[in-house]
């Protein structure tokens, strides 16, 4: 068998490789957020998540977590809010500007965004929202 005849399966071979490592990539390249709620929380937190119109809604329970995927190559229109509100309490923005590889937001067991050293919050990566007013 001659070299060129075994050319072509080797070619195909780089090619399927190549596109399972673009797919790979995309899939996992984004930059995700994570939001954790304390273990000691007392209520449920109600919450919307809106990552350029991809909106998840759901309740957070205390000990648990949620978060979405940023996009790759953000442009300016590029936004990421977070509305949480635990039932009879002040409701809560916050837009987010994820980093690569994660943003993480802890919430306090009041269910406020936990600022204090050593929590784990990226807090330069958060911002009011201008729908709110509550601080982040």
């Amino acid at each position: 068998m001659s070299a060129s005849k075994k050319r072509p399966s080797h070619i195909g071979r780089w090619i399927t490789l190549f596109l399972v490592a673009v797919v790979a990539v995309w899939y996992y390249a984004p930059p995700k957020v994570y939001i954790f709620y304390a273990k000691d929380g007392t209520k449920d937190i109600g919450y919307i998540l809106n990552t350029q119109h991809r909106i998840v809604k759901g309740d957070l329970p205390p000990g648990d977590t949620t978060g979405d995927v940023g996009h790759i190559f953000p442009d300016e229109a590029f936004f990421m809010e977070f509305y949480w509100w635990r039932k009879d309490e002040q409701r809560h923005c916050v837009n987010i500007t994820p980093k690569w590889p994660t943003t993480e937001i802890h919430l306090d067991l009041n269910g406020n965004i936990d600022t204090s050293p050593g929590s784990g919050t990226d807090a330069d990566h958060l911002k009011q929202c201008t729908t709110d007013w509550a601080k982040p």
